[in-house]
């Protein structure tokens, strides 16, 4: 998908207009790669956010594919050395279509952005390029939907490779999503430590997998829920 058809969304009314006489929504933005799309939103997330704004007043969109980095999302990304390559941010664009389809002639009351990767950065060894490419992904977000008040969760990559033997980059970035995250004024992010262990959907038992288990993908998105519930309440 070319750079260009993102300000074509952004003359759409998704963003600024809505129905006269409807109560505004709350958005909720879930994007990453493989532990985002492990996530079903309907198992945990959407409920909780349902139950306390209200079925009517909640919009969840989500897009995630796995073992992507963050190149996909981020345009302006580049490497440590090296030329960029092309065509970044191509999943970003498709998450923005879906974002713009869902919000059509809604007022928002808030807009929150939910984050669950980094495996492939660090697998990559992009550590010391993560935290510019993550900021400047909250940046480009903020500028296309014209609001400076988006609320941001991050979920912390999960003690895989605590000892960086696979990811050479493992805990840096983990250590550089929790630094972003309490930084933020309006950010939060999410252990998930405890959710590696268990049944996999496969029927397989795991311990300190990649991926999350049948019940950790259930508490994973609870607790992305309570965050984000949090965030809107406090601002």
């Amino acid at each position: 998908m070319s750079k260009c058809i993102l300000p074509l969304i952004l003359l759409s009314p998704a963003l600024t207009g809505y129905v006269q006489g409807e109560e505004a929504s709350h958005l909720f933005i879930l994007s990453g790669q493989s532990n985002m799309a492990g996530l079903d939103p309907d198992e945990s997330f959407t409920p909780t956010v349902q139950n306390e704004f209200g079925k009517a007043n909640v919009i969840v969109v989500k897009d995630a594919v796995g073992g992507q980095p963050i190149r996909r999302w981020y345009k302006d990304w580049k490497p440590a050395s090296g030329d960029a390559p092309k065509g970044n941010g191509d999943l970003y664009d498709r998450l923005m279509m879906k974002v713009t389809q869902a919000t059509k002639d809604k007022e928002l009351a808030s807009v929150t952005f939910l984050w669950m990767q980094g495996e492939r950065d660090a697998n990559e060894k992009h550590g010391e390029v993560y935290e510019a490419s993550l900021k400047g992904l909250f940046t480009q977000l903020r500028k296309d939907l014209k609001r400076e008040d988006i609320n941001v969760v991050i979920g912390r990559l999960s003690d895989f490779d605590m000892k960086n033997q696979r990811y050479a980059h493992w805990t840096m970035v983990r250590d550089i999503q929790v630094k972003i995250a309490e930084s933020h004024p309006r950010g939060a992010w999410v252990d998930t430590d405890d959710l590696n262990d268990g049944m996999n959907r496969k029927g397989k038992t795991i311990k300190n997998d990649l991926h999350y288990s049948v019940d950790g993908y259930k508490t994973f998105g609870k607790r992305l829920a309570d965050e984000a519930i949090q965030l809107i309440e406090k601002n």
